[in-house]
């Protein structure tokens, strides 16, 4: 069966013409260190598929390589730089800004790296945010920081005005950190710059700690997250055997893709009952999750129960679609409805409950990257560098089959990787937990 054709061209300002920096600054970069356009990473590594493409006579699809260039499009003495950071907090932003600072001025020599304050808002005059000017004295200590120095915000701006400012500011390469609605800014942004035929190159680091972006392995935060809602799972599940009929619920993020609700559930394998967006499930009935709760509670005498905050919205009347500021339908709180409906139910039988309901999620969210995370960060922000400097454009930074690599923006904005209901992963939580599929059909 033939695949399904990915964008995986990555576009240029121009042809790359100047010996790289990295060879004439001391302790230079080996030239073996150096990736040439040509190394790829194949996208499905599978060996029938590869097989049978060369067989049909076509090249296996694959991304571009991230890494240094031996030739940079940009004269670092005279290049300015911008770093922004769009929507939630997430745990590795800092290291993120941190990574490419020092890279930009260590390895490549560029002086002037701004820091945009407060996302797509910095660079709007009416909202007053100066720059932040980004040194290595100004950020080496920010990787045990929690949030992101230059600040975030939600929320769509005047395109036009974004390029303005970068236009009038002579910035040669803004790097952008946020999630599917940052990167679909980003390309705006680049239809624009190339419609004043400018030569600014627009780097993506994609965020988003649900790990949800599409034709990205990994996303930096997951790890630090899924730590933290194992703490939360192992703390309601103490909750829960502390006391008769105890039942612990958790909520964890997770609006459309259920990754860390199931991951934090294999990793503390206390959760009975995983609810995640991409499966769904029933409250009422023989086979709902009520019915299931109340026979465990009566053959255990406890349970503990993680959702994802975008499970069970059918739940809910929200036919008006109401939307927050970056666009997204604004989701009602599954968790303490939850909590309420279990409480109301096991009341209207004159059955004994005690139970608690925790909700990390912001606790999470402004945490301080964890080791796992704070690496993966460094080689992020130091791949942006490498493909800004050679003057590529409208492409992020992705992980894909143990590689960073360079992914068209147009090939991954808009799109979601999700939960596959009769996948690896959630059959695992299904064969860990013992939950049953909770629909009545």
């Amino acid at each position: 069966m033939k695949e399904k054709t990915i964008v995986t061209r990555i576009r240029t300002l121009g042809e790359a013409k100047i010996p790289s920096p990295m060879l004439t600054i001391e302790h230079g970069a080996s030239e073996t260190l150096f990736v040439s356009d040509e190394e790829k990473v194949l996208i499905n590594i599978k060996r029938a598929s590869v097989q049978s493409m060369i067989e049909r006579g076509e090249t296996p699809q694959a991304f571009e390589l991230a890494g240094p260039r031996q030739k940079v499009f940009f004269d670092a003495s005279k290049l300015k730089c911008a770093i922004v950071t769009c929507g939630g907090l997430c745990p590795g932003l800092n290291d993120i800004i941190r990574a490419i600072v020092l890279e930009l001025h260590y390895r490549y020599g560029v002086k002037s790296i701004f820091g945009i304050r407060h996302g797509l808002e910095g660079f709007i005059p009416d909202f007053n945010h100066d720059f932040l000017d980004l040194t290595p004295s100004k950020v080496t200590a920010i990787m045990d920081m929690g949030g992101s120095i230059i600040g975030s915000s939600r929320g769509a701006q005047d395109i036009d005005r974004v390029v303005d400012c970068l236009e009038l500011n002579h910035i040669g390469i803004l790097f952008m950190v946020g999630g599917d609605g940052t990167l679909m800014a980003a390309s705006r942004i680049v239809d624009i710059i190339t419609q004043r035929k400018l030569n600014i190159s627009v780097v993506g680091i994609p965020k988003t700690i649900d790990n949800d972006i599409h034709l990205v392995s990994r996303s930096f935060g997951f790890d630090t997250a899924v730590d933290v809602a194992r703490m939360a799972i192992q703390s309601a599940h103490n909750e829960a055997i502390a006391y008769p009929s105890g039942v612990g619920l958790i909520k964890l993020m997770g609006r459309h893709s259920g990754f860390i609700a199931a991951t934090a559930a294999l990793a503390q394998q206390d959760a009975n009952f995983v609810l995640i967006p991409e499966v769904d499930f029933d409250l009422d009935g023989p086979k709902g999750l009520l019915a299931a709760l109340e026979a465990r509670i009566i053959d255990r005498g406890h349970a503990v129960i993680v959702v994802a905050e975008g499970a069970g919205q059918k739940f809910f009347d929200n036919e008006d679609n109401l939307r927050d500021a970056s666009g997204n339908i604004r989701l009602n709180d599954i968790g303490p409805f939850l909590r309420d409906r279990i409480k109301d139910s096991f009341a209207e039988k004159s059955l004994p409950l005690n139970i608690k309901y925790i909700d990390p999620s912001y606790m999470i969210r402004s945490l301080p990257a964890n080791a796992n995370d704070s690496v993966f960060c460094g080689f992020l922000g130091r791949d942006a560098v490498h493909a800004g400097m050679a003057g590529k454009t409208r492409l992020v930074i992705g992980h894909w089959n143990n590689h960073f690599v360079h992914l068209p923006m147009e090939a991954t904005a808009g799109k979601r990787k999700q939960v596959t209901p009769n996948g690896k992963l959630w059959t695992t939580v299904l064969e860990s937990t013992g939950q049953s599929s909770l629909k009545n059909e």
